[in-house]
């Protein structure tokens, strides 16, 4: 996972980045119960549940470059199946893949399992060698 991260940005960026997570993990949460409740086919419910998985997973910051580009994917299929209007989705989609290419940030779950760790080296050097 770490390859496809470029960094974990620190600081207001990261707070910027959390920011971004949340509001594009509720729009999706959101809008996947409304669709999992009103749709008794097979393909709203699947999609809803999907929606608000993905959704779940892009607040916590879990695998946030697949689930950037899934949320990039969901919202164009929204437009492309259901005809919906065009703004949320295109917001959506660019915010998704927004976060897939940049990154979660250093507030997020991927950046506490994937992240850059710190070894010392001083306390892995041995005895002295004669």
């Amino acid at each position: 996972m770490r390859r496809f991260i470029s960094n974990f940005v620190g600081g207001r960026p990261a707070l910027g980045l959390l920011l971004i997570r949340i509001a594009a993990g509720a729009a999706l949460a959101i809008d996947g119960t409304v669709r999992a409740q009103f749709g008794e086919p097979l393909l709203p419910l699947t999609l809803g549940l999907l929606e608000v998985a993905t959704g779940a997973v892009l607040i916590a910051g879990l695998w946030t470059p697949v689930a950037g580009i899934l949320s990039m994917a969901l919202s164009i299929g929204e437009i492309l199946v259901f005809h919906d209007t065009l703004c949320p989705a295109i917001l959506l989609a660019c915010m998704g893949a927004g976060l897939a290419f940049i990154g979660p940030g250093a507030l997020s779950i991927d950046a506490w399992l994937f992240g850059l760790k710190r070894i010392d080296i001083d306390k892995l050097e041995g005895p002295p060698v004669e």
